[in-house]
């Protein structure tokens, strides 16, 4: 970013629109380039309390520059080539005449070596100057940026210097922190320890999840479970484990390229959700799930765009790292008609969300799961999207046995007390949800009587309960004859029995 901020700057762009929550360092960059040798300028900055102020210098305004109008208006009666940076006037958007007065300016700078770089950590650019107006994102420190940081805080805690490879699991847990942040939390790893080892990555993580809640449209959840907790879907978890390297260096170097994503169909109840966030324990990456209801704010005209514009920055920013969308089907449903009921707005965020899914270079894995796929729009479903679709049924036989293992153990009851086959008989055509709710109505029943639940208060139990398959048969039936020609199977004997077909 800073070399294309260079060539926009010598190249004589007249106007600029930073976006960044990093002003000194910005402002540090743009010095630099500033003071290049062959074309140096003098750089002033402006602020609303400051006004004018020649960078570097005692603080000591220019002439009734305190206003914006009267800033720009300055700019363009100065005669030496130089670079003005406005901080934090995006709300003066809809000010008639400080839109003017840029663009005056922008006529005025036509030939000249003057460029005005507007600063600011949220992009709102007037209408009248989008066709004038260059924006960028200043990046967020990279490793060796980090790196300067990290010994800086060595040598003022006179630490002695971390081995190579704590230093690089450190670096890279840091990464999506700005410079200030990186500080901060090395400050804290060394007040809270007393010295700063590779141990610290939790402090580093925890930073980060301070990012999230800030969003508030992105959720960091942490999960403890594994992915042995979850019954069944052998091929599905197979296509994970073999992938739970990707992210790395040795991957890159062995020319995979990184993956995209994948989207779980399937029956509710199946375990899709906890797929994916278990997913996150194996890979060791933080699970970052988006709340499409809180994308949607109708409060003003384009804010939902940009909740969801800050929500995937702020992903990228941590990344690598998973995002999870639950329930698809229902955060995309009906795009295609949306413009008579909100004005469009959800057919842009879809367009926005496909874009960015799309051309996305971050490694970020999207992981998004679906109970009704006709109300999936089909710009999902097309090849390439996901790296891979996979259909979850409801187990068979050997998993609804693995269910009621798990549950049981997980109760800490002996399953030697337990006939899991004719547990697992009697709950054909149950989901792994219900199979934990028949068993936990059980214990309740028992519990209420003062004694321990036993194998036939499970089956009483699961003969009490209406599975979903038998009052939704049909959207169950629809589902899976459109999954048997369309998505992989999560389980591994069903799609053994799908290859050997073939």
């Amino acid at each position: 970013m800073q070399e294309e901020l260079n060539i926009l700057i010598q190249a004589q762009y007249p106007l600029i629109y930073l976006v960044t929550a990093e002003e000194d360092r910005a402002e540090k960059e743009i010095a630099k380039i500033s003071q290049m040798k062959h074309e140096p300028r003098k750089l002033y900055v402006w602020t609303l309390t400051h006004g004018m102020v020649e960078y570097g210098q005692a603080r000591t305004t220019q002439h009734n520059t305190i206003s914006p109008e009267a800033a720009i208006e300055w700019t363009t009666r100065h005669k030496e080539p130089a670079i003005f940076i406005f901080k934090d006037l995006h709300p003066f958007k809809d000010s008639a005449a400080v839109t003017r007065w840029l663009r005056d300016a922008i006529a005025g700078f036509q030939g000249t070596q003057k460029v005005i770089i507007l600063m600011s950590p949220v992009q709102q650019i007037p209408i009248e100057l989008e066709k004038e107006v260059v924006v960028l994102d200043f990046a967020l420190p990279d490793l060796t940026a980090l790196d300067r940081v990290l010994t800086q805080q060595l040598d003022r805690t006179r630490q002695n210097r971390l081995s190579n490879e704590g230093k690089e699991k450190l670096l890279k847990a840091s990464l999506g922190l700005t410079k200030d942040e990186a500080e901060k939390v090395y400050r804290k790893a060394y007040v809270k320890r007393g010295k700063i080892t590779e141990a610290e990555v939790d402090i580093v993580l925890s930073e980060k999840k301070q990012l999230i809640r800030r969003n508030g449209i992105l959720e960091f959840i942490e999960e403890d479970e594994t992915i042995d907790s979850v019954g069944g879907l052998e091929e599905l978890k197979g296509w994970l484990v073999q992938r739970s390297g990707a992210f790395t260096e040795r991957a890159r170097t062995y020319g995979l390229p990184q993956p995209k994503g994948m989207l779980i169909l399937g029956i509710p109840g199946c375990g899709k959700s906890l797929i994916a966030k278990t997913t996150s324990r194996l890979w060791g990456l933080p699970l970052l799930r988006l709340d499409m209801g809180r994308v949607y704010d109708g409060s003003t005209v384009g804010r939902s765009e940009a909740n969801l514009r800050g929500a995937l920055k702020t992903a990228e920013s941590i990344s690598p790292a998973i995002l999870f969308i639950d329930e698809l089907d229902k955060a995309f449903a009906g795009t295609a008609g949306s413009g008579d009921s909100d004005g469009g707005t959800s057919s842009r965020i879809f367009g926005s969300f496909l874009t960015w899914m799309q051309e996305k270079t971050s490694p970020i894995f999207v992981m998004a799961t679906a109970n009704r796929v006709e109300r999936l729009p089909g710009e999902f479903l097309r090849k390439g999207r996901f790296d891979e679709i996979f259909f979850v049924d409801l187990p068979i036989q050997a998993e609804r046995e693995a269910v009621f293992r798990i549950h049981l153990s997980k109760r800490n009851r002996d399953l030697d007390r337990f006939d899991l086959p004719q547990l697992a008989k009697v709950a054909d055509g149950f989901s792994g949800a219900e199979i934990e709710q028949a068993l936990i109505a059980a214990m309740y029943d028992a519990f209420a009587q003062n004694r321990e639940f036993t194998q036939l208060d499970i089956i009483a139990a699961i003969k009490a309960t209406l599975p979903l398959s038998r009052t939704m048969t049909e959207q169950v039936t629809a589902l899976r004859d459109w999954a048997r020609q369309r998505a992989r199977p999560a389980a591994a004997s069903v799609a053994e029995y799908h290859r050997l077909e073939f």
